[in-house]
């Protein structure tokens, strides 16, 4: 009998299902999509109606790489589970599922005959031609999954005669014409897909009632006319609509009111069209959402004080708009929030204070607005001053913009303070009295000057004696005797305190250090980094270390040493440490000028694309650091998150935060490990265990892998499920292109293997079993195998520099 299940039932099962299924498989056998649809044969042989058109389906196909040689033989084994991708029952086909295996050629309108198809899978392929009509006479028809090919032409109507229809994705092909209305009549429908195609026209009122519509994706097509306002909610909680994409399209009109009523509504994105008017105060009843994305309109009109409602709201993007007015007080009560952008609008008026207390905060962006006053202290140390550029009238979001002084209140003297109004009297000055006072200030004056003057000369001297001496033992040394790697210069200058030099491409003082010019970049478990500009204009990053979390001086001192002597290019060196007379610690890297991986993944702007190499240099650059630290130096990172993977201008990876956890105590280290718990990147058996080891430094590894296949941050919430557990959910129910950032879905016929294949590598480095998980080097090896250009490119001389380090030592 056929299940007629509600599909929406088949995605509440327990996520425990999928999960075991995708992870306790070993990697060497892993299949995201089944390669052969393996199953109990029933005996009977396939019918000669669906015989014929296998045969005629298979003639139009081109086959390069040879799967669908198991089809040669007279149909015996069509049903037996011996023809690659084909299931059936009673010797009727059910299922043809042949994803990601290079086809080439069209799909014949023979598959018509199927009569009893219900799952049609060849998305990941290469195939073109038009989308059969024939397939709106199959009534079982359930799941067609034609992603990432090569279709063109218009979409058949006849589809629209598909009742049983639940999934149809077309999404990435080079369709054109209309959305057929007849969708409208598909009224079991739950997801559609039909983004980055060239699709024209309106869209079709019929989609906002269809009482099963969960997800409905037609960004990235040439859609013109108004987003219909005819959505309708019946509060049942399996057929409401929880995402709408409607981005990078013509679309005019203006926000439609009618999706207030969409009680299930999580996702809305709008993003680069045309529409106008104002916000509706209505969409602040939608308790379930957690993404809103306005951007790049005409919108006008103020910010909603109903959006304080949207407790469950983690990203607001209102960038490049009309917007005006203040920005209310009540944003702060968004609590959960961690993206809000309101850049490129006319708001004015001062930041409200509320916004710093958003603690889940990491990417905000009020840049190019008619904003004033001064800018909130913490979020002027959190964020840079990108995020407030281009208001005129703002100040004290970095040095070059600090405000001004308050002019001092006038005050009187304690005795006339003192004294009762009535008693008060004013009595004249004399000559005397006058010439007295000014002969006093005169005094006082040159007294001031004199001891300017006198602290100048006593800083020059001590300076110019410091610095010469410098300069003379540099010109005496000869070309051998310049510091090298794990050489200490130290010094201590009139700040006093303690620096000790490593190898490094400049030497400076500790007073160059201290009166460096320092912008936060930000703050950690560790301490506070900042980017210090030295007075010759060179920069270096610095990490201040929290106080009462650090080892013991000597014992701290032995530890910064030997990580002084760490050299790898792919780890961010470490070129000197200071220690402060007050016990304040100071450790000084390279400067990175391109920041983390994190913000150059998730605070870009949407001009800004990262492409498919890129990512897999950023991917190798981090995997050759790891395995050396493992292999090279014994160490286990313990805190490996995006956050602290450093790009440089050519995008080269740097592993920073390295051997931290050997200069801090005990205490601090377990806090370190809890941390990046919460961020995402934690493996499930520190919350036992809680000693870091390899094998949790791959799964952190892995989790980087996946956020940048996904374009997602890890600690983005996503229905409940972190990063990991989210890929896994989409790639059981085989709509893989969710998975991969949309950016990476334009070429995929060319990079499609190479990105299936570093998934399931990823996969396997997130795997819940820790001995299941490889180690750095195998992930490394792999990861070269997928992309050797891009690894040739990026350079292995990581190890030859480790060597010669090792041997100056």
């Amino acid at each position: 009998m056929e299940n007629t299940s509600s599909p929406l039932s088949h995605e509440n099962t327990s996520f425990l299902l999928a999960y075991l299924f995708l992870f306790l498989l070993p990697f060497s056998s892993l299949h995201l999509v089944s390669a052969s649809s393996q199953h109990q044969w029933d005996g009977v042989t396939v019918t000669r109606p669906d015989y014929r058109a296998l045969r005629a389906i298979q003639r139009e196909l081109v086959d390069s790489k040879g799967f669908l040689r198991t089809w040669n033989d007279t149909g015996y084994g069509a049903c037996l589970g011996t023809w690659a991708g084909i299931k059936c029952v009673k010797g009727q086909v059910i299922s043809i599922q042949l994803p990601w295996r290079g086809l080439g050629g069209r799909i014949s309108e023979q598959i018509g005959q199927l009569r009893a198809l219900k799952k049609l899978s060849l998305h990941d392929n290469a195939l073109g031609g038009p989308l059969p009509r024939s397939l709106g006479f199959l009534p079982y028809l359930r799941g067609v999954y034609l992603f990432n090919n090569r279709l063109s032409g218009s979409i058949p109507p006849s589809i629209g005669n598909c009742h049983s229809l639940q999934t149809l994705d077309l999404s990435n092909n080079s369709l054109t014409g209309n959305i057929p209305p007849s969708l409208a009549n598909s009224t079991r429908l739950f997801r559609l897909n039909l983004s980055y195609n060239s699709l024209l026209g309106s869209m079709p009122v019929g989609l906002t009632r269809l009482p099963s519509l969960t997800i409905l994706a037609l960004q990235h097509n040439n859609l013109s006319g108004p987003v219909p306002d005819t959505w309708v909610g019946t509060g049942n909680k399996s057929d409401q609509l929880q995402v709408l994409s409607l981005d990078y399209n013509s679309l005019t009109g203006t926000i439609p009111v009618s999706l207030s009523k969409l009680s299930l509504l999580q996702q809305v994105s709008l993003s680069h069209n045309q529409i106008s008017g104002t916000i509706p105060d209505e969409l602040g009843t939608l308790s379930e959402l957690q993404l809103l994305d306005l951007s790049n309109n005409s919108i006008n009109g103020s910010f909603p004080f109903s959006f304080s409602n949207l407790s469950s709201l983690v990203s607001l993007n209102l960038g490049d708009n009309k917007l005006s007015g203040k920005i209310p007080s009540t944003i702060g009560n968004m609590s959960g929030i961690n993206l809000l952008d309101l850049s490129g609008n006319k708001f004015s008026g001062e930041i409200p204070d509320s916004l710093a207390g958003l603690t889940n905060l990491s990417d905000f962006n009020v840049s190019y607005n008619n904003l004033s006053g001064a800018v909130p202290s913490l979020l002027a140390k959190k964020f840079n001053s990108s995020s407030f550029v281009g208001n005129l009238e703002l100040c004290g979001y970095s040095t070059s913009t600090i405000c001004p002084s308050p002019p001092a209140p006038l005050t009187l003297s304690p005795a006339s303070a003192e004294a009762p109004k009535h008693h008060r009297h004013h009595r004249k000055l004399s000559i005397k009295d006058i010439i007295l006072i000014a002969v006093g200030g005169l005094l006082a004056i040159l007294l001031i000057l004199c001891l300017i003057l006198l602290c100048c000369l006593m800083k020059k001297k001590a300076s110019l004696k410091q610095k010469s001496g410098k300069m003379g033992d540099t010109i005496g040394k000869t070309e051998k005797e310049v510091p090298t790697a794990g050489t200490e210069v130290e010094a201590g200058g009139e700040m006093g305190g303690k620096l000790v030099h490593f190898d490094g491409p400049f030497v400076f003082t500790a007073d160059d250090l201290l009166c460096a010019t320092a912008e936060i970049m930000g703050k950690s478990t560790y301490g506070t980094a900042y980017k210090a500009t030295l007075d010759d204009g060179n920069q270096v990053s610095v990490k201040r270390l929290r106080e009462k979390t650090t080892k013991g001086l000597r014992e701290f001192e032995t530890e910064a040493a030997a990580l002084g002597k760490i050299r790898h290019q792919n780890l961010l060196a470490l070129r000197a440490y200071y220690l402060g007379p007050k016990g304040e610690k100071l450790l000084v890297f390279d400067y990175m000028p391109k920041g983390s991986l994190a913000s150059f993944l998730h605070a870009r702007g949407p001009e800004i694309v990262i492409d498919w190499p890129t990512r897999m240099k950023i991917a190798i650059g981090v995997t050759r650091g790891l395995d050396y630290l493992h292999t090279g130096e014994n160490m286990i990172h313990g805190n490996l998150t995006s956050s602290n993977i450093l790009l440089d201008e050519q995008n080269n990876a740097h592993i920073a935060d390295f051997g931290l956890s050997r200069l801090m105590t005990a205490a601090a280290s377990t806090n370190v490990i809890a941390t990046a718990g919460t961020l995402g990147y934690r493996a499930p058996e520190l919350l036992k265990l809680k000693n870091a080891s390899t094998k949790t430094d791959v799964y952190s590894l892995g989790v980087i892998i996946l956020e940048l296949l996904t374009g997602k941050s890890p600690g983005e919430p996503m229905n409940g499920m972190d990063l990991p557990q989210w890929v896994a959910s989409i790639v059981k129910e085989e709509w893989t292109n969710e998975v991969f950032d949309l950016e990476l879905m334009r070429n995929t016929p060319t990079t499609n293997d190479e990105l299936l294949n570093t998934l399931k590598l990823a996969l396997h480095c997130v795997d819940p079993s820790p001995a299941a998980r490889p180690e750095a080097q195998q992930v490394l090896q792999q990861l070269e195998e997928i992309k050797p250009e891009v690894a040739a490119a990026a350079g292995g001389q990581g190890d030859d520099d480790a060597k010669a380090a090792a041997i100056s030592q």
